[in-house]
C-alpha cells in the first residue's frame, strides 16, 4: 500500500518519534511510505528505508494562518496529485499536529486519518492563559476535525472527545502509540561515556509548561543529595536557571537532546514524569521496556493506562511535589521489576502498524 504521513515537523517531540517509529515499522512490512513534514528542519535521525519530503521550507509556522492558508492548501493538493502520478492510489494518509490537520481537513485529500496525540480540554486550557488569539486559533482548529476520522492515542483522549461536544467525528477509534522494543534495548545497551557513574533520576522532555518542571524540581529537592537529576529536554541553560530557585543547579545534568535516550534511562534508578497533561506517555512504556521504575502524575491521559495493577501504586496527583517526592522514596526502596508490565504486550511496533494499515478497509 501507499501509506502517506503528515506531520508539522521533524524536530524532538513525541508525536514525530511515534510517526517516524510507524513509519519505518510499516515500511519494514513492506509498503511504500512517505513522511511529508511540511518544515524543512529535522532533530531525528530518518531510517533508510522511509522516504521523507517538505513542503515548505524551514519551520513553517504560520502556513495555516487565514492569510496563508489557501495557497498552503494549493500546494499540499499538488504535491499529493504528483505523488499520486508517481506512486498510483494513496491508500492512507495519516495527518497529525494543528498546522497538518488545519491543511488537510480543509484539502480534497482522500482517505486522511486525523491522529490525536494530547488531551484536547488541557491544550485549550492552557492556550487560554496566553489570550484570547491564541485560544480562538486552537478552538477552531480542534473545530477542524468535525466530520473527520479520528485515531486517538489513549483511550483517555478518545473518552474525552465523545463526551465532549466540541468535536463530533465520523468515526473515532484508539489505536496505543509504537514501540520497537528490539531497537530501544539495543541503543540501551551502547556505551555512552556523558552517562554519570553516580545514582541519577532521570526525567525526558522538553522544557514546556505542560511537564510541569517546577513542580519536578521542588520534589526533587526534598530527595537525598546523594541523587543526580538528568534532564533529557531542548532548552539545557533555561533549565539550569529554573533550577536555581530550588537549589538543585548542583545536582542537575543537563546534555540537552539526546538522539538516543535509552541508555541513559536504562542507568537511571528511577523516570520522573510530572505532567500536567499527556496524551499517552510514550517515556514511561520506553523506561519500563529497559527496565527502569517509573513514577508518574495521573493525569490526563495516559499514565494510568499504562502504570496499571502493582504498578498503579507509583501515580500520583498532579501539581503535588510533596506527593511526587513521597512516591519516588517509595520506588527506590520498592525497586519494582516493571518488564513484564502488562501495556509491553500491546504496543509492539508491528501490532500497531497493522492496526493503522487496517484503516484502510
Amino acid at each position: 500500500m501507499n501509506v502517506v504521513i503528515v506531520i508539522d515537523s521533524l524536530v524532538g517531540g513525541g508525536a514525530e518519534k511515534v510517526m517516524l517509529t510507524l513509519a519505518e515499522k510499516m515500511a519494514k512490512l513492506h509498503h511504500n511510505i512517505t513522511i511529508l513534514s511540511l518544515a524543512s528542519n529535522a532533530e531525528y535521525d530518518i531510517p533508510d528505508i522511509v522516504n521523507v519530503d517538505s513542503l515548505f521550507s524551514d519551520r513553517a509556522s504560520k502556513v495555516d494562518r487565514f492569510w496563508q492558508r489557501k495557497k498552503s492548501i494549493l500546494t499540499l493538493e499538488a504535491w499529493f496529485e504528483k505523488k499520486q502520478s508517481e506512486v498510483g492510489h494513496i491508500d492512507l494518509v495519516l495527518s497529525n499536529l494543528d498546522r497538518s490537520n488545519n491543511l488537510l481537513s480543509k484539502s480534497n485529500v482522500k482517505n486522511v486519518h486525523f491522529v490525536i496525540h494530547n488531551s484536547v480540554n488541557a491544550e485549550l486550557a492552557r492556550q487560554k492563559k496566553l489570550g484570547p488569539f491564541s485560544y480562538l486559533y486552537l478552538k477552531k482548529s480542534k473545530q477542524n476535525l468535525n466530520r473527520k476520522s479520528l485515531v486517538c492515542v489513549s483511550k483517555g483522549v478518545e473518552k474525552e472527545i465523545t463526551q465532549g461536544d466540541l468535536i463530533n467525528p465520523s468515526a473515532i477509534t484508539t489505536i496505543y502509540n509504537p514501540f520497537d522494543f528490539e531497537k530501544i534495548k539495543q541503543q540501551a545497551n551502547e556505551k555512552n561515556s556523558d552517562i554519570p557513574n553516580e545514582p541519577y533520576l532521570i526525567h525526558v522532555g522538553r522544557l514546556a509548561k505542560q511537564k510541569r518542571h517546577d513542580v519536578l524540581f521542588a520534589a526533587f529537592a526534598k530527595l537525598n543529595k546523594k541523587y543526580k537529576l538528568v534532564l533529557l529536554c531542548n532548552k539545557p541553560a533555561k533549565a539550569l536557571k529554573l533550577a536555581q530557585q530550588y537549589g538543585i543547579e548542583k545536582q542537575l545534568v543537563v546534555p540537552g537532546f539526546q538522539q538516543n535516550p535509552y541508555n541513559w534511562i536504562k542507568h537511571a534508578e528511577a523516570l520522573l514524569l510530572s505532567s500536567d497533561f499527556e496524551g499517552f506517555g510514550n517515556v514511561i512504556v520506553e523506561a519500563l521496556a529497559v527496565g527502569t521504575p517509573v513514577v508518574s502524575t495521573n493525569c490526563t491521559f495516559g499514565p494510568s493506562e499504562i502504570l496499571t495493577g502493582e504498578l498503579s501504586k507509583y501515580l500520583v496527583p498532579v501539581q503535588q511535589s510533596e506527593t511526587l517526592a513521597n512516591a519516588v522514596k517509595q520506588v527506590l526502596a520498592d525497586k519494582p521489576n516493571v518488564e513484564s508490565a502488562a501495556i509491553l504486550k500491546q504496543v509492539q511496533a508491528e501490532q500497531v502498524a497493522l492496526q493503522y494499515l487496517a484503516l484502510v478497509n
